[in-house]
């Protein structure tokens, strides 16, 4: 009984879970400045999954390894969600952050020399339609911004660079103690770019707090408990093909929580750019070592989502938005 109820709702689960990150983001946002909104969920998850680490006797980095976990954490969680957050701010739609989220492992292809790795014809292929998915999404939308698209590109990079160095340098550090020393370490930027800005008003406590809660049980916790227990199930190639759902989720659950709209242009950037992510996470086979390109949590996530997060054919510390 217990298996046929994992089998039915872990999967939509995850993708309702993950996408919803990027719902949450934008209450969040629209509560808060987008800063205050990344110290909020580092404060209090990272305090949160550093006992979780502890109850379940997680294996900790320690020495040269939690020098590499701390780089590719704050990559991972402040380059990335910062510029997210950031684009948020600038009114660019949930649908659009998620599918530029979904192309890590294209821009993961890209740097894939540093680990040795061939990049197909196909996986260009597969970076070229990506790219144009996201043109046509991005065309339709009413508050389109330049400097809101660069901010999304800067937390791709984030991601993408964050997963490609913490897979090169510490391949081997236990994902659960590595994501609660993520978050533990990014409150401290978090709060350093809280006081650039200097803004610090809320506007709206109460949706504020409502995001946040969100976010960190739903998109820091609860995301990665189940990331992990679907992998303990089930093969990484399985549970790395549920991200080619989320960015349609994300965008239908934009439209019918926060009345984002969804025209015609947007579903059909949606669709070519999911197909992009498939073609682009496929691997010819290779001697070379391989680096998991499934996308990283907490929305992860994952780690990421949290977030968050890596392809198909591998999958990721949850990190998420």
């Amino acid at each position: 009984m217990k298996s046929r109820i994992m089998d039915g709702i872990a999967q939509p689960a995850f993708v309702l879970m993950w996408s919803s990150a990027f719902i949450a983001g934008i209450i969040g946002v629209g509560a808060a400045p987008p800063m205050m909104v990344l110290l909020g969920r580092y404060a209090i998850a990272g305090p949160l999954l550093l006992l979780y680490g502890l109850a379940i006797h997680a294996t900790w980095p320690r020495g040269r390894q939690l020098r590499h976990v701390v780089l590719a954490g704050l990559l991972m969680q402040i380059v990335q969600f910062a510029a997210f957050y950031s684009a948020m701010g600038e009114h660019v739609s949930a649908a659009v952050i998620s599918l530029v989220q979904g192309l890590n492992p294209v821009v993961i292809a890209l740097f894939s020399g540093v680990l040795g790795e061939h990049i197909s014809t196909r996986q260009w292929l597969g970076f070229g339609i990506g790219g144009i998915g996201i043109a046509l999404a991005v065309s339709d939308q009413s508050h389109f911004s330049w400097p809101g698209l660069l901010l999304c590109v800067v937390g791709l990079l984030g991601l993408s660079l964050g997963t490609v160095y913490q897979k090169k340098f510490s391949p081997s550090v236990d994902s659960r103690a590595a994501t609660a020393v993520h978050q533990l370490v990014s409150a401290p930027f978090a709060l350093l770019l809280v006081l650039i800005s200097g803004n610090f008003h809320v506007s709206d406590p109460g949706r504020f707090a409502i995001s946040l809660s969100w976010m960190i049980v739903v998109n820091s916790i609860g995301v990665f408990l189940l990331f992990n227990a679907m992998l303990r199930r089930w093969d990484a190639t399985r549970v790395g093909k549920l991200f080619f759902a989320t960015p349609v989720t994300t965008a239908l659950l934009a439209w019918l929580v926060i009345a984002q709209p969804l025209h015609a242009l947007t579903i059909a950037g949606l669709g070519v750019g999911v197909i992009g992510m498939a073609l682009a996470s496929r691997r010819t086979p290779a001697t070379s070592p391989v680096l998991d390109t499934t996308p990283a949590v907490e929305p992860e996530t994952t780690a990421h989502q949290d977030i968050p997060a890596h392809h198909a054919l591998a999958a990721p510390t949850p990190s998420r938005a």
